[in-house]
C-alpha cells in the first residue's frame, strides 16, 4: 500500500492553477475529514443545498446539513461553492401547484413570489459564506433543436424563469458570483444551445459571472476536441468557467455491462491517459478556468454507483475506495510539471 506521506496533496499541487474542490455529505466529512483536508480546498453540497432539502414545505426551511459543511469549510481555510438554487429535479412539488391538492399549476405571479422567497432567504443565509452559486442548473434540452428543457419552471414562467434567477440571487448577494451549470456541456450541439442561452442573458444585461462545466466524463467520451471547442466558446463570453462536478467513468454511458467487479489494469490505464488529458486541457485553459470540482472525493462512493446500471459499481475518481491514489492520479500530478 502507498504510503499517504509520499502523496502530494492535489490543492498544493494545483495552487498555482485553480481551486480544487469535492462535492461532499455530512457522512464524508466525518469519514474522510483528514483526506478531504488534505487534498481539497474548495467544497460543494452534494444534495443539502437543494430545494428539497432547504425548504422542503413552504416557508420551513432547514440549514441544518448546509450549514455543517459551511461550518467544515471555514474551519479548514476552503471555499464552498453553492449547488443549486433552481433546477427542475429535486425540487417539491408544491412549489408548483396551487395548493396541498396539486389540482391546479400555480401562476406565474405565484411561482415567481416563490422563487423569489427561495433565493432570497438562502442566498441571504450564506452571505458572508458562498464564494459563488450555480444559480440555474441544466435549463437546457439535450435532444433535437428544442432549446428550452420543458420543465414545470419553464412551463408556468418561460425563459423568464432563467432570468429572474439570476436577477434575485445579485440582488440577494452582489458580491457572489452566479453560475449556469450543465452537463453535456461539451456536446456540439448542446454547447451551442448553452452559448445561445447566455449570450441572450448577457444581452438583456442578466447579471451572470460563469459557467459550470459538470464534466461527466469516461474513458472514451467527449472528444478532446470538443472539449477545447466548448471551452473556447463559453471564454469568448468574457465568463469565468468552473468544471464542476467531474468524474470519468470507466464506462460509456450506452454500455450495460454490470459483470465487472473491479476496473481492469488496461481500463485504469484508459482512465488515466484520459485524466492526463483533461487536466492538460484545463492547465492551458487556466487563464478562463477557476476551479476543478470532482463529484466526490474517491471510488468508496459515487452517485455512479447504480446509474445508469442498476447494482453496478463505478471507479470514477483518481482515488480508490480505501482513498489510494490510482494510475489516474500521478498522471494527473505529472501534467503541472509539462
Amino acid at each position: 500500500m502507498t504510503n499517504r506521506l509520499f502523496v502530494p496533496s492535489l490543492k498544493d499541487t494545483f495552487l498555482e492553477s485553480f481551486r480544487i474542490g469535492a462535492a461532499v455529505h455530512e457522512g464524508l466529512l466525518n469519514d474522510r475529514k483528514e483526506f478531504i483536508t488534505e487534498h481539497f480546498n474548495s467544497l460543494t453540497a452534494e444534495n443539502s443545498m437543494k430545494f428539497e432539502n432547504l425548504q422542503p414545505a413552504e416557508g420551513e426551511f432547514d440549514f441544518t446539513a448546509g450549514d455543517r459543511i459551511v461550518q467544515f469549510a471555514k474551519e479548514n481555510g476552503m471555499s464552498v461553492r453553492g449547488h443549486t438554487l433552481i433546477w427542475h429535479a429535486q425540487t417539491p412539488e408544491w412549489v408548483f401547484y396551487e395548493d396541498a391538492e396539486k389540482k391546479n399549476l400555480a401562476s406565474k405571479e405565484l411561482l415567481k413570489a416563490r422563487m423569489a422567497a427561495h433565493i432570497n432567504t438562502v442566498v441571504a443565509h450564506y452571505q458572508d459564506s458562498i464564494l459563488c452559486w450555480d444559480v440555474v442548473n441544466e435549463a437546457i434540452e439535450d435532444k433535437g433543436s428544442t432549446r428550452l428543457r420543458h420543465s414545470l419552471w419553464s412551463e408556468i414562467m418561460g425563459e423568464e424563469f432563467i432570468d429572474y434567477a439570476f436577477r434575485l440571487a445579485h440582488e440577494a448577494n452582489p458580491a457572489a458570483q452566479l453560475f449556469y451549470n450543465d452537463y453535456n456541456e461539451s456536446s456540439p450541439s448542446k454547447s451551442a444551445k448553452i452559448f445561445e442561452t447566455i449570450s441572450g442573458l448577457l444581452e438583456r444585461e442578466v447579471p451572470v459571472h460563469g459557467v459550470g462545466l459538470q464534466a461527466h466524463w469516461n474513458v472514451n467520451a467527449p472528444s478532446l476536441d470538443d472539449i477545447k471547442r466548448a471551452i473556447e466558446k463559453y471564454a469568448s463570453l468574457g465568463l469565468r468557467l468552473h468544471i464542476t462536478e467531474m468524474d470519468v467513468s470507466v464506462f460509456d454511458f450506452e454500455d450495460k455491462n454490470s459483470s465487472l467487479l473491479k476496473p481492469t489494469e488496461a481500463l485504469l490505464e484508459l482512465q488515466a491517459e484520459r485524466y492526463e488529458a483533461f487536466f492538460k486541457i484545463f492547465k492551458s485553459y487556466r487563464a478562463h478556468i477557476d476551479s476543478v470540482t470532482f463529484w466526490g472525493v474517491d471510488d468508496a462512493y459515487t452517485w455512479l454507483d447504480n446509474f445508469p446500471v442498476h447494482s453496478r459499481k463505478n471507479w470514477p475518481f483518481l482515488f480508490d475506495t480505501e482513498s489510494m491514489p490510482k494510475p489516474a492520479y500521478w498522471r494527473v500530478i505529472k501534467t503541472i510539471e509539462e
